[in-house]
């Protein structure tokens, strides 16, 4: 395309810019410039809403923020020369918004959702002990650093309480559920003491080597789950979707604050956007005249 590579030779003659720096652009411009032709428009028709439709197609499609940051850059590089070249006289990128500056959602589960994933039948010689990290995880809305750091002695089961540590060695008081109560009975008594084999531990989940539950080890844990049950899932998923739903049940969030061991409150705040998101999707699927 003539104009990309007129613009390619802007950036390296005019500009200094390095050949891997001019590739970059070029090939970050060609990838727009299809999107575009899929549309039947080009470059020099194209408005601002094909940048945004374009950007949103990179996010859906996984891109990372810096790679976005980069496409967005070339984008309006373009146009900037192209005003300057008189190719044009208007740029459908002004104002357009750096992922920097982006709200970032956590991402939630429905109820239904989790409730499918918590279902989910397992297999294998730790089932008790899986079930039973999974539960408390949407029970408590524990980090995953939280989650395997706990101890034996942390849990009060007749109160329904467990002591957390957090980041900065903060120490909360988080609620558990009957049903993660439960299931944390459940793999202490039928299970625990098999994995371990003899040997002692503080902590209370365990590996077969009678190590503490690794990090790395749950998220590979939670991954089969996910697939199982057809859920893209995280240990982090979970922890949203336990802040997000009991603000959806009506909680305050001066109380979901303290469950997460959050020191600002704008921190949570977050959540506020994402049901309010939800509220209104359901609005515009379900009034007659949204």
């Amino acid at each position: 395309m003539e104009l990309l590579d007129n613009f390619s030779t802007y950036l390296s003659v005019e500009k200094g810019l390095s050949k891997n720096t001019v590739e970059s652009y070029s090939t970050d411009l060609r990838k727009y410039g299809i999107f575009l032709s899929e549309r039947k428009k080009d470059i020099k028709s194209a408005v601002r809403e094909d940048i945004i439709d374009f950007v949103e197609h990179l996010r859906n499609n996984s891109y990372s923020i810096p790679s976005i940051c980069r496409y967005i850059s070339s984008i309006k590089a373009l146009y900037k020369y192209m005003l300057v070249e008189n190719i044009t006289d208007r740029d459908p990128s002004e104002n357009i918004q750096t992922p920097k500056k982006w709200e970032r959602l956590p991402k939630a589960l429905s109820i239904s959702e989790v409730k499918d994933l918590l279902e989910t039948k397992l297999q294998g010689r730790t089932i008790f002990r899986d079930y039973a990290m999974l539960e408390l995880l949407y029970s408590s809305g524990l980090r995953v650093s939280e989650l395997v750091a706990i101890k034996l002695g942390d849990i009060n089961f007749e109160a329904g309480f467990i002591r957390v540590i957090g980041k900065g060695s903060k120490e909360r008081v988080v609620p558990v559920n009957s049903r993660a109560i439960e299931k944390i009975k459940s793999f202490i008594n039928e299970e625990r003491s098999g994995i371990l084999k003899k040997r002692q531990s503080q902590y209370l989940f365990v590996t077969r080597i009678g190590k503490p539950m690794s990090r790395q080890r749950f998220w590979q844990t939670l991954k089969v789950i996910g697939r199982k049950a057809g859920i893209e899932i995280s240990p982090h998923t979970i922890r949203h979707c336990f802040a997000t739903h009991l603000l959806e049940g009506g909680a305050d969030l001066r109380s979901v604050q303290k469950m997460l061991g959050h020191s600002d409150i704008s921190t949570t705040q977050v959540y506020t956007k994402v049901t309010t998101d939800r509220i209104k999707k359901v609005f515009k699927d379900h009034h007659p005249r949204a």
